[in-house]
């Protein structure tokens, strides 16, 4: 009866420590940039696309809604540098990544000062700015949302890129 019931208390335990790692279901990703010896880095869920249009994901966002650019848990940008995208400013530190959709369908960049929770629970009150994301095709179709770093003249460009939509945002050191 014993062993029983440690066997009972040991199936709980593993399965109480067990469910968030299975929450995170998709992998997970990490886009890295130097820039003039600061770090900015973004890491994020990978979801797949498994046969189904990224176009028809994306339209029901409704205008003013928000894509957490990823899958489970919120994407984190973290910049060791004050940083301009364009005119917007965004203090070095650690944020959450969403793209806020226009009535005109196109997408800004929201940089959300909470982090580390579910990638759908967005507080708008705790945006800090916004930048505009230019959209145009990918090169080739993505299977899994890929979120990369690129150095780009003086600064860097941030690009989000899944099926054949890209989304980019220049920016640079403050």
């Amino acid at each position: 009866m014993k062993k029983l019931m440690v066997a009972f208390l040991l199936a709980g335990l593993t399965a109480i420590f067990a469910l968030p790692l299975a929450a995170q279901s998709n992998p997970r990703g990490t886009a890295k940039l130097d820039l003039k010896g600061k770090a900015v880095t973004v890491e994020y869920g990978r979801p797949s696309l498994k046969g189904r249009a990224v176009e028809q994901l994306l339209e029901k966002v409704p205008a003013g809604g928000v894509w957490r650019l990823g899958a489970d848990k919120s994407t984190t940008f973290s910049t060791q540098t004050d940083l301009l995208f364009g005119a917007t400013a965004v203090p070095k530190g650690d944020y959450s990544l969403f793209a806020l959709k226009e009535a005109s369908g196109s997408w800004k960049l929201v940089f959300n000062k909470q982090t580390g929770q579910w990638g759908t629970e967005h507080d708008a009150a705790q945006d800090l700015a916004s930048a505009v994301l230019t959209s145009s095709k990918a090169s080739k179709p993505v299977e899994q949302v890929t979120i990369s770093l690129a150095q780009e003249k003086s600064g860097g460009v941030i690009s989000i890129e899944w099926g054949e939509l890209k989304l980019s945002a220049a920016f640079k050191a403050k």
